[in-house]
Formats: C-alpha cells, sequence, structure tokens
C-alpha cells in the first residue's frame, strides 16, 4: 500500500472530520503567551473566531487522528464498512501540525476526534498523547478539544480532561431505539457513563481549586456532546427532551445539532434524503430558548405539532406566542423580566434596555422599535404608554401577519 504524505492525509482525515458540529471554541480559560513562556493562546492578537455560513467553527484545525474505525454505525461515513480512503496520523504528527498552522496564524487551537483503531482505549491513549506532546513539551497554550470515546478505560478520560480545555462525547441519536438501530456497537448507559465521569471530575475539580491554588484544571470550557438529526424517526419533541435531560444530568455547556447527510455506499436502514436545514435552525432556537430564556422543555415542545415537529416557517418563541394568546399582550413597562423575555421579536439586550429605561420614563410603541429589527412581530404582543394592540392581537390571520416574508430557504448542498 502507497504511503500516504502528512499533505495527504491532512486531505482524508480534515475532510472526515467535518461532520462533527462541535468544535466551537468558547467559555475556556485565559492563557496566553506574551510573557514569553510557551506557544500559542486561547485570546488576544492574531486569534480569530470565523464560522462558515451555517454557524459551524472554522478556527481550529479540525481533523481526526484516523479515519479508520472497528465500529460499523450505518450512518457514518468511516464506518468499518465503507469504502472511503483511510489514512492515520501519529500524535508527534498531529502535534507538530498545530504547531506549523498556528504559527502561520491558520488556527487558534485544535479540535481532534478519531476512528476506533485496535480498540477505544488504546484510540484514547493516542489521542491523550498528541494533546500532552502539546502541552508539556511545547508548552502549547492555545485551545485544544478532545472528543472522547466513551468505551474507554474511565481513567484515560478523565485523563482527557487535564489537556483538554473542553471534551466532548457523542449521545450520536436522540432516542434508544435509534441507536440500537443505526449504532449498533454503541450503548446509552456506557455513553451516559463517560459523561458521568467527566461531569464529576469537573465539579472535584472545581472543588478542588477553592481550597488549592494550585490545584490542576480539568476541562476548563466544560464538556459538550451533539446529536445527529433526521437520520431516525425522532422527532423535535423527543430531541428538546433529550437535550434538556442533559443539560440538567451533565451540566453541559453546549448540545450541538447536526443535520444527517446521506453519505455514499449508505446502509439501507438510512434515508434517501437529508431533513431540511431550516430544522436544525429551529433546534438550535429552542436551546436557546431554554439556556437563555428561561423556557422549559414542556414548553417549548408546547409549540410543536401534534407530530412533535416544530414549525419551519417561524421561530418557536413566536409559534409558542401564537399558540398561547391568552398570555399576551404584556405591558412593557410593568412587566416581570421572564414575561418580556417570552415576547417575540424581543432579546436579551432589548429586554435588559426596557428595564433600564422605564426606571427613567414610560416607555412608548417608538422606543421599542428602536429596540428590534422587526416591530410588526412585536406589537401584537405588547402593550405601551401610547399602544394597545386591541383588534390585532385577536386577529384570525396574525400568524400571516407576524410571519417573517420571504421565500423557501435555499439547500446548503443544493444542486
Amino acid at each position: 500500500m502507497t504511503q500516504l504524505t502528512t499533505m495527504e492525509k491532512l486531505g482524508v482525515l480534515a475532510d472526515a472530520a467535518k461532520y462533527d458540529a462541535s468544535c466551537a471554541s468558547s467559555g475556556t480559560s485565559k492563557r496566553d503567551s506574551r510573557n514569553g513562556k510557551g506557544i500559542g493562546s486561547t485570546e488576544g492578537s492574531g486569534i480569530c473566531h470565523a464560522y462558515a455560513p451555517d454557524g459551524r467553527c472554522i478556527s481550529l484545525l479540525k481533523i481526526l487522528l484516523t479515519n479508520h474505525c472497528i465500529f460499523d454505525c450505518h450512518y457514518c461515513i468511516n464506518r468499518k464498512s465503507s469504502n472511503v480512503r483511510r489514512a492515520r496520523f501519529s500524535p508527534q504528527e498531529v502535534a507538530d501540525l498545530t504547531l506549523s498552522f498556528y504559527r502561520r496564524n491558520y488556527i487558534e487551537g485544535l479540535f481532534l476526534s478519531s476512528g476506533i483503531i485496535k480498540s477505544s482505549s488504546h484510540t484514547m491513549e493516542q489521542m491523550i498523547e498528541a494533546a500532552r506532546i502539546l502541552r508539556e513539551e511545547h508548552q502549547f497554550r492555545g485551545y485544544i478539544h478532545l472528543k472522547t470515546i466513551p468505551e474507554a478505560d474511565p481513567e484515560l478520560v478523565r485523563r482527557a480532561g487535564l489537556f483538554a480545555d473542553r471534551v466532548s462525547i457523542n449521545v450520536e441519536l436522540p432516542t434508544v431505539a435509534g441507536l440500537t438501530r443505526l449504532a449498533p456497537d454503541k450503548s446509552v448507559p456506557v455513553i451516559e457513563g463517560a459523561m458521568n465521569v467527566i461531569q464529576d471530575a469537573i465539579v472535584e475539580t472545581r472543588d478542588a481549586k477553592r481550597h488549592f491554588r494550585n490545584a490542576p484544571k480539568f476541562a476548563p470550557a466544560g464538556q459538550s456532546t451533539q446529536m445527529i438529526i433526521g437520520a431516525d424517526a425522532a422527532s423535535d419533541a423527543d430531541i428538546i427532551t433529550r437535550s434538556s435531560g442533559l443539560y440538567g444530568r451533565f451540566g453541559l455547556r453546549r448540545v450541538y445539532y447536526s443535520a444527517f447527510s446521506p453519505i455514499p455506499d449508505a446502509s439501507a436502514v438510512l434515508p434517501l434524503k437529508r431533513p431540511p436545514l431550516m430544522r436544525e435552525h429551529r433546534l438550535y432556537q429552542s436551546d436557546w430558548l431554554m439556556r437563555f430564556y428561561g423556557y422549559r422543555a414542556d414548553e417549548v415542545n408546547a409549540a410543536a405539532d401534534p407530530g412533535g415537529m416544530l414549525p419551519l416557517d417561524i421561530d418557536p418563541k413566536l409559534a409558542f406566542a401564537l399558540k398561547f394568546r391568552d398570555r399576551f399582550p404584556v405591558d412593557v413597562n410593568r412587566a416581570a423580566r421572564e414575561t418580556l423575555l417570552r415576547v417575540p421579536g424581543l432579546g436579551v439586550r432589548a429586554v435588559n434596555a426596557i428595564l433600564s429605561a422605564r426606571r427613567l420614563r414610560l416607555l412608548r410603541l417608538e422606543d421599542i422599535a428602536r429596540l428590534t429589527v422587526s416591530l410588526i412581530k412585536v406589537r401584537p404582543f405588547i402593550i405601551a404608554a401610547d399602544w394597545r394592540p386591541v383588534m390585532l392581537a385577536d386577529r384570525a390571520d396574525l400568524r400571516s401577519v407576524v410571519a417573517p416574508r420571504g421565500g423557501e430557504q435555499l439547500e446548503l448542498f443544493g444542486a
């Protein structure tokens, strides 16, 4: 077999890593090398956070250690039975590439995942070694995200967090039935067990930092996970409920959603068509409502149709308001912050601005107009000093009035 060059390996393994969406680098601890010690930084001059049009972070060197795999997950392009070109980096090659790209100011850090070679523990050891070389031998102060392997020895999962800013374990699919059907080598109890190991280590480290100044850091940017959307029959309500549970049980920083994309030589059990990208977008909006707007999972799910699917033509916050019109309009001069956050068209910044401004004077509709990009959406749901929606709030066709104008969303990979 022909030996691949480093650049050929990079072409194969960077392309193979593109399906993983959970590579944002926010939330890490502040480290830099401006004092002359070490190399790299997680902030400061020369660091550029670039994002693709669909929201995926592209400011990291995002690669697989290898796309060889002993598992045969139906949805994975790198599965054992897939006919793809294979490649493999050594830990030293990963470290050298990271340093080379960083010195050229192409990246701010490393996102490293992998297929499974020999065994889960062996693969995890190789990934940890790459991070260790960077941290200990080169004093690399930049960002490192390790995609840990739940089937690996728990002690290895713990060790990964000592070198990485963020660690993540993919739950893969929203339901047990979906995982059993499409990833027979994986197990929900094993995945959640590994997530629990990480959460315990984060809590222990946080407690140790209160008592010992020099206690080692463990995954300061926390842990995250990813779900594939549209590969199984899970509804949006199933996904939202699952995400809410993961946030509550494991203290996750983020749940990422990745719309299923058909792959070459796909298994017959997979759908032939990808879900609309707007579905992924609506799930991210729902996730945002739970994390920053105080919505419970059951409240977000109440905005879905009887089949548990969120509407694609309007955002879930607007869908909730239209479904529960008896809770509106709300008085912007009197309503509590939690109530104002439920108003379609008002974001967190706008609500904070309203709370500050109304201490000084009564707010009029023109004041609210300065805080939102869509006053048409806001008007039916608020009362101001000079405004009451009256008949507007009770219109039978209110949805058509407040729904955004425009055509169908373009497909990212469409012809």
